[in-house]
């Protein structure tokens, strides 16, 4: 049985007032989820006030993004999986849709970033997914095969034992789009049956995350498909009830 695992993306979001706030109500309430492993992605600036904040409970922290380049140097503005890890970092967001259509990175990118993070001892979570044009030109396999494909060229087979994929198709972003359970189970049974082709036992083993426009109301659905083992989670992680209330959903749907 894979242990669910959803984790919140704050995105560009937050104050120390809020997150104060917010985490006051994480910190309370996650201590029945004995059942899921949560984890939240903080804006960079914040990681470390996040960290100590969480000292005394089971939720990670994780980073939003990493340079794709290992050392540091005359990189304005970026941050290094070294400095993530400094922080206390054990997880780091790669190839999410907003950095791939807003900056432009490519497929290749993200790979080089999914081998740098796990060089230095964070795990991704490497998110995949099509747009809605995409979707609607019944090309979602050949786009997320692709994405999929660059990363295990780069790493191998056996590095996703220690990587956590997110479908996130891009059209249910933020948008209150939400793809239904049918459509994101198929998405991940693919993804799974792709690292099965290389190796049954880390595809079996694999966690696979979905994230979309996921909400209290809609997760127990989602989590109970077969290959759904938790979310990664955008505006709801905002709000510890929604979060929390995700959180045990998925606890419940994958423990059956």
């Amino acid at each position: 049985m894979r242990r669910p695992f959803v984790a919140g993306n704050w995105k560009m979001h937050g104050s120390k007032a809020m997150i104060q706030t917010l985490l006051a109500e994480l910190v309370e309430g996650a201590k029945p989820l004995e059942s899921v492993d949560m984890a939240v992605c903080p804006p960079s600036v914040y990681i470390d006030y996040v960290k100590q904040g969480l000292v005394e409970t089971k939720i990670s922290v994780g980073g939003q993004n990493m340079a794709d380049v290992a050392e540091q140097g005359a990189f304005t503005g970026e941050v290094t999986g070294v400095m993530l890890k400094d922080v206390g970092c054990d997880y780091v967001i790669v190839g999410h849709s907003e950095r791939r259509t807003l900056y432009a990175e490519t497929d290749e990118q993200v790979a080089n970033k999914v081998s740098i993070a796990l060089a230095e001892g964070l795990t991704p979570i490497l998110c995949v997914g099509e747009t809605l044009k995409e979707r609607e030109s019944n090309v979602t396999e050949k786009v997320v095969g692709s994405q999929m494909q660059a990363v295990l060229d780069k790493v191998g087979v056996k590095a996703f034992a220690k990587v956590v994929v997110a479908y996130e198709p891009v059209w249910a972003i933020g948008t209150g789009m939400t793809a239904s359970p049918q459509q994101a189970q198929d998405v991940h049974a693919f993804i799974r049956g792709l690292v099965a082709k290389q190796d049954a036992t880390i595809a079996e083993s694999l966690i696979i995350q979905y994230g979309g426009s996921v909400k209290p109301n809609n997760a127990k659905e989602l989590f109970s498909q077969t290959d759904i083992d938790g979310g990664l989670i955008g505006g709801a992680s905002l709000n510890a009830v929604d979060f929390l209330a995700i959180c045990e959903a998925a606890g419940d749907a994958c423990s059956k």
